[in-house]
């Protein structure tokens, strides 16, 4: 009987599984929870672009309205990573999550415990470089490869060909080696901004006015940030009031680390265990979880999916950057259209100050990335 049972405990830590049995007891309350109304799972083998923020032809919309995607990047970062898991299984629903390559080297349990709760996982490079396109192609290439097998390595089983530039500092070769790769890239239409509000409130109150004015979106949050974390159900419970509907992003298929970085990789990590003393904590068991548990109650959600075409990127004729967006998605008259614009150059001219006196990638353990 003792075997039997030893056998039973490792099949499980042998197979990563999608959900955490921690959701399944939060989501029996389906009116009080957000849930997730759609699926969409995407093809990513011909790199499509999606989200309003990028210079870059895009792919089209794929958000009806008041639909959102709860998307955190940066992490991990346990003491504000567990809250915000905490606040999606509440309220029932599901984000996607790119994370820093030394980031998940740093906390390989706290990137299990976000795929076992039954959320996407994308990167964001190995060391969040802020300008990774002026670092030459083949660094930058280096820099999304190493983070894509850092956090693989970390997750302990395949994660999604989704990426995102750090600053959303794309480039035409940059997306163009991703589509070679068969990587999705994503931007975002609305900015929480929750690198620069420390107040929860304002934030809440910011994140809100901004998702209602996009009519929802593609919402950029942070996991390595107190004021998100503390935001995030109040968040959560005004999108819930408002009528919103959250979309879960899934992948067809899953990113292939380049070989020899995941060899380097795992050999630093073992050099490193092997110097620790005493033994390495046990890492969580998930169990599977039916998918009706999404949505809190019996009906599923809906499932689109999208197999975009290979495109060859070209600059679209309105620039957008991380605080201005086309004016196409602005609403109001062209006048309004006008001044949002220049308002939003002013502040992406003090945000760059800022910008450059603070550390662009956690050097150690407890240091937190800030920016995009």
């Amino acid at each position: 009987m003792t075997r039997i049972f030893l056998v039973a405990v490792a099949c499980l830590v042998a197979a990563p599984v999608p959900f955490a049995s921690a959701t399944e007891k939060r989501c029996s309350n389906p009116g009080a929870a957000l849930g997730v109304s759609r699926i969409v799972e995407i093809d990513t083998k011909a790199g499509p672009l999606f989200g309003d923020f990028s210079k870059y032809e895009r792919e089209p919309r794929f958000l009806g309205p008041k639909e959102v995607v709860l998307t955190f990047d940066d992490g991990p970062m346990p003491r504000y990573t567990k809250p915000i898991l905490e606040a999606l299984d509440k309220f029932c629903t599901k984000a996607t999550f790119f994370y820093v390559g030394r980031m998940a080297t740093a906390y390989p349990s706290m990137v299990k415990e976000v795929m076992g709760r039954g959320h996407t996982m994308g990167t964001h490079t190995w060391s969040h470089p802020l300008n990774l396109r002026r670092r030459g192609l083949a660094r930058a290439k280096d820099q999304i490869e190493r983070g894509i097998a850092a956090v693989e390595l970390a997750a302990g089983q395949p994660i999604a060909p989704f990426f995102r530039f750090p600053g959303l500092s794309d480039s035409g070769p940059l997306l163009a080696y991703l589509q070679s790769r068969g990587i999705a890239t994503f931007t975002v239409d609305v900015v929480s901004n929750d690198s620069y509000i420390s107040s929860p409130s304002r934030l809440a109150k910011r994140t809100i006015a901004e998702i209602e004015r996009n009519d929802g979106g593609i919402v950029l949050f942070h996991d390595i940030k107190r004021s998100t974390a503390k935001a995030l159900p109040a968040i959560l419970a005004q999108l819930k009031k408002r009528g919103y509907k959250i979309v879960h992003l899934r992948t067809k298929s899953q990113v292939t680390p380049i070989a020899g970085i995941t060899d380097q990789l795992e050999k630093k990590r073992d050099k490193k265990q092997a110097s620790r003393k005493g033994k390495p904590k046990p890492l969580p068991i998930y169990e599977a979880l039916a998918p009706s548990t999404l949505v809190g109650g019996d009906d599923e959600p809906s499932l689109t999916e999208l197999a975009p075409e290979p495109r060859q990127r070209v600059k679209s004729s309105a620039e957008a950057t991380a605080t201005a967006p086309p004016q196409s998605s602005v609403s109001g008259d062209d006048a309004t259209s006008v001044r949002r614009t220049r308002r939003s150059r002013k502040r992406r001219a003090r945000k760059k100050k800022v910008s450059t006196t603070s550390p662009k990638v956690p050097s150690t353990i407890g240091s937190a990335v800030r920016g995009y």
